[in-house]
């Protein structure tokens, strides 16, 4: 089949139709993911196409929802659980990081847990608080849980079908703001590993590295430093836990200098580790201290207020300024 283009959002109905069509042990659940297809329209069509059986308007309990997709993937199914949104989450957390994540090492190996929880994540779309929050560092410090968030189509369609084919159980992270962006989509391409990096742009000055929502901020702010002669490369982690450290460690070691941008507060986040991993392996080839870019140590602001919160073009490029400045 030939590549078609598609939103990222279609993109991950796409996938999850395949899945459905392809194992009849696949069912998805959530809040309103039936009748009106989600508050997204991400699982649009798929209960009409399915039934009730397979696509499951649940109650509005996400601790239920989580606990009772547990005993489906022990009894054999692999069910993909919706969270409406990044904040609603955490009445689940407790099934997550005491049940789901910890299952398998229980067992001594012999449970497996193929859940997936999609949850659609991040700001920019004029939302309150709980409904644009980046929480990902806290389920990426849980042992026995993959974390993961694509940037582009492509890679939402396949990283959602490795999800629902690992016996793993696998949090996966969509960046709402990105739900229109188009690309590519080929159905039939044979997808890399799911939790290796990707470089999203050659370059010789400097690294970038990010995932999710930020990727197409810092490929904005390359394509801006290249008008004024910087070569930036930039890296698409694509997953949060594990990280592809082998892949920034080569980028840096070209470039000398890494830059992390993330949504999440700077504070203990993604980009702390990141940074932290890359000192060491790197020590010798850094030009200049690992810089991180991402939002405040602060609750996520009124709508109004959010472009001030939010990484952008200024505060990446201003990153950069201040790591070519060393």
């Amino acid at each position: 089949m030939a590549a078609e283009k598609m939103s990222l959002s279609k993109a991950i109905n796409a996938s999850l139709r395949t899945a459905l069509d392809s194992d009849p042990k696949v069912l998805i659940m959530g809040e309103d993911v039936g009748k009106l297809g989600g508050v997204f329209r991400v699982t649009d069509g798929l209960q009409k196409d399915f039934g009730e059986d397979r696509v499951i308007d649940t109650p509005l309990a996400e601790s239920g929802i989580v606990g009772t997709a547990i005993g489906l993937a022990l009894r054999g199914y692999r069910p993909v659980v919706e969270i409406q949104f990044d904040g609603f989450v955490f009445p689940a957390y407790d099934q997550i990081v005491t049940q789901l994540a910890k299952m398998h090492a229980r067992s001594l190996g012999k449970v497996k847990m193929p859940v997936v929880i999609r949850i659609p994540y991040g700001g920019g779309i004029g939302a309150v608080e709980h409904h644009s929050e980046s929480p990902e560092a806290l389920f990426a410090h849980v042992a026995g849980l993959k974390v993961i968030s694509p940037s582009n189509a492509s890679d939402a369609y396949w990283m959602l079908q490795q999800a629902i084919g690992s016996d793993d159980p696998v949090i996966y992270f969509e960046p709402k703001r990105r739900y229109h962006d188009k690309g590519e989509v080929d159905t039939s391409a044979i997808p890399g590993p799911l939790h290796a990096a990707r470089v999203a742009r050659p370059g010789t000055d400097l690294t970038l590295a990010a995932y999710g929502p930020m990727v197409k901020v810092a490929l904005d702010a390359a394509a801006a430093a290249a008008e004024e002669g910087t070569s930036l490369e930039v890296v698409d982690l694509r997953s949060m836990s594990p990280i592809d450290f082998d892949t920034v460690q080569r980028s840096v070691e070209r470039t000398g200098r890494l830059v992390v941008v993330h949504e999440a507060p700077v504070f203990l986040g993604t980009g702390a580790e990141i940074a932290a991993r890359i000192t060491e392996r790197c020590f010798y080839h850094l030009q200049a201290p690992v810089l991180r870019v991402g939002g405040y140590h602060a609750p996520y602001p009124p709508s109004r207020l959010e472009d001030e919160y939010l990484p952008d073009l200024d505060r990446v490029l201003d990153a950069v300024d201040r790591a070519l400045a060393y």
